[in-house]
């Protein structure tokens, strides 16, 4: 492997070898122990001369006064007379050194020590005037990507890619940062698929002072195209595998024979990790283990993994306005005794809707599906009604990197309560759920869209029977929109839509937990916690059989000092309605604005909405976002 060179031609050999002289002499200087660095030196020592520096653009100023190493020597304490003419005279290299990293290879420099009369208190003066010059653009860009024998067709437009992504071009400005960041870029395109082991074999920048034009030349070695061995366990400390090694295959999904990507080994370690059974999980591709001279090879993949505690309890402390101050307590354990299944359970109490939960599930079979059941009991504020509801259910689902599904047999006991309440009812239904989140960020996204549906088929089963069909349908979009050049703000739109219908006979006593309400923080803003439904003959609020909402909003980040910040100000209209009959439906518009911050668990909301039909304004706080 060949050293990364920079060579300058032309008619300037002189200045150059002046300026390399100058740079010795400059390092030796400040390596002597009678200008020792002034590292220890204190901030606050007076300053021994006064340091001018005229120079344009102010780029070169601001890196010269950052950088120059004439500046960390004006506040070292005894510095004398003699040692600081030395330091001046040495820093014509200093200056052109930090110049050539900018490109700037021909610059004019002066330099002036002005000292003051012997009487006098004031200081020296060091005053410097820089004139960089032209700055040095990329006149020739030569990039070879070599590969072994054998591996002509595979990667190949990826290689090929390398030289038509490069970040430095032809007419471009040159600088030792970009000229590294663009060597750096392109080894990083290799290394992502396919080459992990590639190498920068060669690199070279000719300059020319005289043309200020420098010719790049780079060659890259690929090394063996890498394919998708076995996935290995390592586990932590020599501890025993608690779980079944194929069931965590079937959880990591790794393609075996596939070739190498980053993020599919990304993906592969963040499935492992997100199922709870391990503290830290962490993905090597076994290079090591390649045999040498062949083209493509395929080698393990070792997961080295550390088990989590066998239970784990957690605690929570929560508030939003739709539910006010929440208190949570969670309970996992990663192999019940006798199962051999996940368990979660959850006990949750809040003013709105305390709830007690749990839920068994198993590791993946051969084709990614799991069974699962669960149970929930909840005391639920059901628009004018306190409810008190059970649900179980118990089916099988497949949670894939974008898709999540489900089937499951699901049966709804609901009894309301209180005076004129509807009597208590109970159905039994058979459930089909599909998720797609096509997001660019899960936790804080901009950009991408998400697709929920869900259809049931049952029939109620007391007080009398009568069959139903149960679907919704949700659905959000973040629209990105153009940036704002003056403001370099880049603002999007964020759509959302609900909808839902439950098709039975007119005098069927469904659940109360089946129907449908809307309002709150996640729906029509402007209105309190699902208070949009439909009324009763007693003029009370209850849940409709046919829901439909939207939601526009405009987000903008906010900009302070020309810099962009985690904060957001946003503008949103929302509607909705909720009827048992299309020709009696009320629709209920909500308007108003609020603002984002980015936390590292998600945005944390405030929203002040007016509620055009109740013509009041309410405060809508919610943290974290859910599709």
């Amino acid at each position: 492997m060949h050293a990364p060179a920079l060579q300058v031609s032309g008619g300037c050999w002189r200045r150059l070898g002046g300026w390399l002289l100058g740079g010795l002499c400059a390092a030796l200087l400040s390596g002597c122990g009678l200008l020792a660095k002034p590292g220890a030196t204190e901030a606050s020592a007076p300053a021994n001369f006064v340091l001018e520096i005229s120079a344009k653009p102010a780029a070169v100023r601001d890196v010269l006064e950052q950088h120059l190493e004439l500046k960390r020597y004006q506040h070292l304490p005894g510095l004398r007379r003699q040692e600081l003419t030395r330091l001046v005279g040495v820093a014509d290299a200093n200056i052109r050194s930090l110049l050539g990293t900018l490109g700037y290879f021909s610059p004019t420099i002066e330099l002036q020590l002005i000292h003051p009369p012997r009487d006098s208190d004031a200081l020296r003066t060091v005053r410097i005037v820089v004139d960089p010059g032209e700055q040095t653009t990329v006149a020739g860009l030569d990039i070879q990507v070599h590969s072994p024998q054998g591996d002509a067709q595979d990667g190949r437009w990826q290689r090929q890619a390398v030289a038509r992504n490069w970040p430095l071009q032809v007419g471009q400005p040159f600088t030792q940062s970009a000229w590294h960041g663009a060597k750096a870029e392109g080894l990083r395109s290799l290394q992502a698929r396919r080459y992990p082991t590639a190498q920068l074999a060669h690199s070279r920048a000719d300059v020319d002072a005289d043309t200020q034009q420098v010719q790049l030349r780079l060659v890259y070695d690929t090394g063996p195209l890498y394919r998708f061995g076995p996935l290995q366990f390592q586990y932590a400390d020599g501890d025993a595998p608690r779980y079944d090694a194929a069931g965590l295959l079937r959880v990591a999904r790794l393609p075996e024979g596939a070739e190498y990507r980053q993020s599919t080994l990304l993906d592969v370690q963040q499935r492992l990790a997100a199922t709870g059974l391990f503290d830290s999980v962490f993905l090597t591709l076994m290079t090591d283990q390649a045999p040498p001279g062949q083209a493509q090879v395929q080698v393990p993949v070792l997961a080295q993994v550390r088990e989590a505690p066998l239970q784990k309890w957690v605690y929570g402390l929560g508030m939003s306005t739709d539910t006010g101050l929440r208190v949570s307590l969670d309970h996992t354990h990663h192999r019940v005794p006798g199962l051999g299944w996940q368990a979660q359970n959850k006990l949750q109490l809040d003013r709105q809707n305390p709830l007690a939960s749990t839920r068994l599930y198993s590791l993946p079979d051969h084709t990614g599906w799991n069974w699962f059941t669960s149970a929930q009991a909840e005391r639920a504020e059901l628009a004018d009604y306190q409810t008190n509801s059970v649900a179980l259910s118990a089916g099988r689902s497949k949670n894939e990197d974008q898709v999540d599904r489900y089937y499951a047999l699901r049966y709804d006991l609901a009894n309301p309560q209180g005076a004129n309440a509807p009597q208590s009812s109970s159905a039994l239904s058979a459930n089909y759920g599909w998720t797609g989140r096509y997001f660019n960020n899960p936790t804080n996204p901009t950009r991408g869209y998400g697709l929920a549906t869900e259809i049931g088929l049952g029939s109620t089963l007391t007080p009398q029977r009568s069959p139903f069909v149960r679907a919704s349908l949700r659905w959000q979009y973040f629209q990105p929109l153009e940036r704002d050049d003056a403001t370099r703000r880049r603002g999007r739109l964020a759509w959302r839509a609900n909808l839902g219908a439950l098709v039975a006979r007119s005098d069927a006593p469904m659940p109360l937990t089946l129907l449908f309400l809307s309002g709150g923080d996640t729906t029509v803003r402007g209105y309190s916690y699902q208070s949009i439904g439909t009324r009763t003959d007693v003029d009370t609020v209850i849940g409709g059989r046919y829901l439909a909402s939207g939601s526009l909003e405009w987000q903008r980040p906010m900009v302070l000092a020309g810099n962009r910040q985690d904060w957001e100000h946003t503008v949103f209209i929302d509607a909705g309605t909720v009827a048992d009959d299309f020709a009696a439906t009320q629709l209920y518009v909500g308007a108003g604005t609020g603002i984002r911050w980015k936390s590292p668990v998600g945005p944390l909301q405030a929203d002040l909405a007016y509620g055009f039909k109740t013509q009041q304004l309410r405060l809508h706080v919610r943290l974290g976002f859910n599709f």
